[in-house]
């Protein structure tokens, strides 16, 4: 497999994930460029990870016609997403981009329009779903082992202090695109619509109820309609558990992710007996699928690599980053609309551009502390 040259675009707290998978596939990457705003963040992540020689620059156009360049991360905040993946793709390069794709349908489209037009690859960062537990439940519903599918749930529960909203770039529908819902949920979202496809409308309620120097919500609840199932979507910053996990009732049993398994039998007056063998089944042919050689961000960066070499789509293209940020935005939609969207969106609706957007989100509070360079502030992009 051919060695392809790398280009990281922001320096941030994600940019680590990146160029540790970089370094675990060092026989077919280089990383061979750093960019960010403020080029000291640049210059300690090149000696961290030891890319002396590396070009180190404030301005990714600098890079556009650089012809050892093949795959440009961008790990960049959200509403920067669109405009820089169009450039690269425009100049020749493979695109992958963290979540969420874009703040937009319209944003995400334009995104998808130049990779077509680049013939290049364009992947969005979706790392959990490489991961063995999502895999091997992915498996035994595509192979039908539970049964049609009854209900679904997910809980996607993390907890933010109030200063995590100071950094610039974070608390405004302009800047970060939304909140929880678009930001944290994003990972779950991907790997229900992965796991289910899309529904076929959409019911939210949003709030913020503990972080006033945002505009965005810090809490939402959904409710999604699909053929004869319904699901639930909960979306927090303020649960001091940080579960983010997923529930499933199918006819045959119900399971989770993490891994679990619970089966039950009919009895004749209508109530269950446990189904002991059933879960054993089900739980041996869990264990018996193949454990992934790679997981996170280094096995979705392999698996983008290998589709350069083979010719092929990834396994996580644009229009499958599309539709999370599809059904986020119905999300948004039907809280601020106080009402039940169908899905698709049209792309004449009002929630299909950025500026229709902002023109309608509701903003619960004021964004009144801003801080821009990290180095300055004890404000981080991690919990390190």
């Amino acid at each position: 497999m051919s060695t392809r040259g790398i280009a990281i675009i922001g320096c941030g707290n994600i940019a680590p994930a990146h160029l540790e998978g970089y370094a675990n596939l060092s026989s077919i990457s280089e990383v061979r460029a750093l960019c960010d705003l403020y080029t000291d963040k640049a210059k300690r992540l090149e000696e961290r990870f030891n890319l002396g020689g590396c070009t180190v620059t404030d301005d990714y156009h600098t890079l556009l016609s650089r012809d050892d360049i093949d795959v440009v991360s961008l790990c960049l905040p959200p509403s920067m997403h669109c405009q820089a993946a169009v450039d690269f793709l425009d100049a020749g390069k493979h695109v992958i981009v963290e979540k969420p794709m874009a703040p937009s349908l319209y944003g995400c489209d334009l995104m998808i329009e130049a990779q077509e037009r680049s013939g290049k690859i364009l992947s969005v960062i979706s790392q959990n779903r490489f991961r063995v537990a999502p895999m091997r439940v992915k498996a035994m519903m595509d192979g039908g082992l539970f049964g049609r599918l009854l209900m679904a749930r997910v809980n996607s529960m993390w907890w933010r202090g109030d200063n995590y909203y100071d950094l610039w770039w974070r608390g405004t529908y302009e800047k970060e695109g939304g909140g929880c819902t678009l930001n944290h949920a994003v990972h779950q979202i991907d790997i229900l619509q992965w796991l289910v496809g899309m529904p076929t409308s959409v019911l939210s309620v949003m709030g913020n109820v503990a972080h006033t120097n945002s505009e965005v919500e810090d809490i939402s609840m959904s409710i999604l309609r699909y053929d004869r199932m319904l699901a639930q979507v909960n979306s927090s910053l303020v649960d001091h558990d940080e579960k983010q996990e997923f529930f499933f009732a199918a006819e045959q049993a119900s399971f989770s992710i993490p891994w679990s398994v619970q089966a039950v039998e009919q009895l004749p007056n209508g109530f269950f007996t446990p189904n002991p063998q059933r879960e054993a089944d089900l739980d041996a042919h869990y264990a018996s699928i193949a454990q992934l050689q790679r997981e996170g961000h280094t096995a979705q960066l392999e698996d983008v690599l290998a589709a350069i070499e083979e010719g092929r789509s990834p396994l996580v293209d644009g229009h499958q980053g599309r539709r999370a940020v599809e059904l986020i935005t119905a999300m948004y939609k039907s809280s601020t609309e106080g009402g039940e969207v169908a899905l698709p969106l049209a792309t004449d609706d009002p929630f299909y551009t950025t500026e229709g957007m902002l023109a309608r989100m509701v903003r619960y509070h004021k964004k009144l502390r801003s801080v821009e360079n990290l180095e300055d502030s004890d404000i981080t992009l991690g919990t390190m």
